[in-house]
């Protein structure tokens, strides 16, 4: 099957991507909804990943100067483990660089930190506590 990564063709597709990020931070992850939908959304970029016709993974991209911050990563459980992550970073990339960033920027949840590694991404700093999940800040170069 193929997976295209895109922005969300209407109101639906966000929605759905809303409607995932719910089911796997609030839900899987007890995440509160409180943090989960934040004031960065209405500012954001928005990917999904689709399947189809359905969105089975989505992130944002904010951007911040000449940095881009990169988040709210999901994909649908059944949809895990077929390297849909790994496609949506590199289409985040690619879209940074359109924007002429010069460096992307994201948190990442400790256990997934190879994935960001992966694709290039640099951990600092220390780990730290977000919404009960450990975390810590990752960084990715692009000039």
């Amino acid at each position: 099957m193929t997976v295209e990564i895109r922005e969300p063709a209407n109101g639906d597709e966000l929605r759905a991507a809303f409607d995932l990020r719910y089911e796997v931070f609030c839900n899987e992850q007890g995440v509160p909804l409180e943090l989960e939908l934040d004031e960065h959304d209405a500012d954001a970029l928005h990917l999904v990943a689709v399947e189809d016709g359905e969105v089975v993974a989505t992130c944002r991209l904010l951007r911040v100067g000449d940095t881009v911050k990169f988040g709210r990563l999901v994909v649908a459980q059944r949809a895990r483990r077929r390297g849909i992550a790994a496609d949506m970073l590199a289409e985040t990339e690619r879209r940074a660089r359109e924007l002429r960033a010069r460096r992307l920027v994201l948190s990442a949840q400790t256990y997934a930190v190879k994935l960001y590694e992966d694709a290039g991404y640099v951990a600092f700093g220390d780990t730290y506590d977000d919404a009960g999940i450990e975390h810590i800040s990752m960084e990715r170069e692009l000039a």
